[in-house]
């Protein structure tokens, strides 16, 4: 399967909220990082990940393109309430291995109406 096919099943197992299924991707040993966050290590962890995300908002991916170049898949994707990112996924015998995805997670906290981070002030 070519890394522009799995990431179109990654889509399709995201929109469904299939945390076991997305889990299924990725190698035991994978890394997930959202550049928001800290990367998360191993399919277990992943899966965990996904789990609460979806316990926290409902997130859908509308895929804006998907490219290509050997072993890498880059998704371009929006969601209905206006949020924008992209995702770079490595993609070896068939599993992924990396995943770094860029969306802005303020806006994001924002759109799901949840707790905005305390920020400190100056001085």
């Amino acid at each position: 399967m070519e890394p522009r096919d799995l990431i179109k099943l990654w889509v399709d197992t995201f929109n469904r909220h299939d945390a076991d299924g997305l889990a299924a991707f990725y190698s035991d040993d994978a890394v997930n990082h959202q550049v928001a966050n800290v990367p998360v290590v191993g399919r277990d962890a992943i899966r965990d990940m996904f789990s609460a995300e979806f316990a926290q908002a409902d997130m859908v991916c509308i895929v804006e393109q998907i490219f290509q170049d050997g072993e890498w898949a880059i998704l371009e994707w929006r969601d209905p309430l206006g949020l924008q990112g992209c995702g770079f996924f490595h993609i070896l015998d068939g599993k992924i291995v990396f995943q770094r995805g860029y969306w802005d997670k303020l806006t994001f906290l924002r759109l799901n109406g949840l707790p905005l981070p305390a920020f400190p002030h100056g001085g």
